[in-house]
């Protein structure tokens, strides 16, 4: 049956927008603009002329707006992935320039499309993070965005735009349209990404992703008084800081407390944490988060690191939508993740080797049907919902980039 089911072409070729689906794309993301007050600033962006290759943080719709902002008066391709090309029709996407991917696979049609797009003179923008911030701080960055850059020889820029995360964090998906600043700048000219090597790329971007939004918040008095701000703050931080229990926290209106010991916290307008009582142990949330991800780093080394329950899963072979393949099985430990399940009437097993997944996709109370993980293969995207297991996804989350940097460095050792 798998085999009659049509695949998602991810060898077309990126369309360059004509003059209507260029001026749709850039007026809609005006209008999204408008709704919200923002600031764009260039620096070193004098006499910067595509084709060019853009790297942006990632945090919210609101990404793909200042993209098509700061990229006039050139035309653009971005890439999307393939749920994004459901959500807003292929039709759509492919008209405005939108290459479709599948996360965290390599893909060479994708090098030959940003080439394809530069070769006709365009901006080619990356969201190498791959994924939503997690906690409004730089999310994983993989060691080949040098190489790639290094292969195509056109300047390169980098958008970070701040005050995006916290205007729609993925656990509290409730738009609070506050202010919104976007720096791009020209970081290397073509000339000095000729002479430079692939690891100092790889150092001037990493330098230059580096973003925390809450403490931004802070620095500038961004207030959000929005009642329900803390709703969902339990999925990233998940793990009691006072009692130590795992999956035991909750959160609702402005506040955050753990079911096992009763302390409770507090969400203020400017993104702290207060306690209710006692003391406050992270009063800056990516503080907590990087607290529990050191916790699973050391469950990691010392080989205890285990998760895995019964799942829902569905499969997204192409644009067109989900489908359903009932339950199966996760299990995720040092050795790497594994999906099992039955798939188009067929057994499936999906093995995911440590070396072989830098980073994991994962959807907080996906489309309002729960927390979901995605891994892909060249073929397919499997969606899995945890059955039995309450948030789960954060953890898992650290554990594969904390598994992957284990043997990375095991593999280095012995090089």
């Amino acid at each position: 049956m798998s085999k009659k089911i049509k695949r998602f072409d991810f060898k077309k070729k990126p369309i360059t927008p004509n003059f209507f689906w260029g001026w749709l794309a850039r007026l809609v993301a005006k209008i999204g603009l408008n709704m919200r007050p923002y600031e764009i600033v260039k620096h070193n962006c004098e006499g910067l002329k595509a084709p060019y290759i853009m790297l942006s943080n990632h945090s919210s719709m609101v990404d793909f707006m200042i993209m098509e902002e700061v990229s006039k008066p050139y035309k653009i391709n971005n890439v999307a992935t393939i749920e994004a090309f459901h959500d807003y029709t292929e039709f759509l996407l492919r008209r405005v320039g939108v290459v479709g991917k599948r996360k965290f696979v390599q893909d060479l049609n994708l090098i030959k499309h940003i080439r394809y797009s530069l070769e006709h003179g365009n901006v080619f923008n990356i969201y190498p993070e791959a994924r939503y911030s997690l906690d409004g701080c730089t999310s994983y960055l993989p060691d080949s965005l040098g190489k790639m850059i290094k292969m195509f020889k056109v300047p390169l820029v980098v958008l970070i735009i701040k005050g995006n995360f916290i205007h729609f964090p993925q656990w509290n998906k409730v738009a609070k349209r506050n202010f919104i600043k976007a720096d791009c700048t020209q970081l290397l000219t073509a000339e000095q990404i000729e002479s430079l090597s692939v690891e100092e790329i790889n150092a001037r971007i990493k330098e230059a992703f580096v973003y925390d939004d809450f403490a931004w918040q802070k620095a500038n008095n961004i207030v959000i008084d929005n009642p329900m701000r803390a709703n969902g703050l339990h999925s990233l931080l998940y793990q009691c800081p006072n009692c130590k229990t795992e999956h035991k926290m909750y959160s609702e209106g402005t506040e955050l407390w753990c079911e096992e010991c009763g302390k409770r916290w507090e969400m203020t307008e400017l993104g702290e944490l207060k306690a209710k009582e006692g003391e406050t142990e992270f009063s800056h949330i990516p503080d907590w988060a990087k607290w529990a991800r050191a916790n699973v780093r050391e469950q990691v080394l010392n080989g205890t690191y285990l998760l895995e329950d019964e799942v829902r899963i569905d499969t997204m072979p192409n644009a067109r939508g989900f489908i359903k393949q009932g339950n199966g099985y996760f299990k995720h430990d040092v050795n790497g993740m594994t999906l099992t399940g039955t798939a188009y009437g067929e057994p499936f097993t999906v093995k995911k080797e440590p070396l072989g997944q830098e980073s994991i996709h994962i959807e907080y109370d996906y489309l309002k049907n729960g927390d979901c993980f995605d891994i892909a293969d060249a073929d397919e995207t499997y969606f899995f919902y945890p059955l039995n297991r309450r948030d789960i996804l954060t953890k898992v989350s650290f554990a594969v980039e904390e598994i992957y940097a284990m043997h990375k460095e095991k593999l280095h050792k012995q090089d």
